[in-house]
């Protein structure tokens, strides 16, 4: 099921009768958060390289 562009107009206005015109921008701001943070940790579980760096133990051998 696909919402076309009417339906999508519909359903804002109900969230802004909802919510209120002065909440959205805390509301879409803490959307935007919530999605950098989800992003970020998703390319971090995607790049093995880094999280086995990071993770890596240092070795205490030294070279003779």
């Amino acid at each position: 099921m696909r919402l076309n562009g009417f339906e999508w107009i519909i359903i804002l206005v109900i969230v802004l009768l909802f919510w209120g015109a002065p909440k959205l921008p805390g509301l879409a701001k803490g959307l935007a958060q919530s999605l950098r943070v989800f992003k970020k940790e998703m390319k971090s579980t995607d790049d093995p390289a880094s999280d086995a760096s990071s993770t890596k133990p240092k070795s205490d051998d030294k070279p003779e």
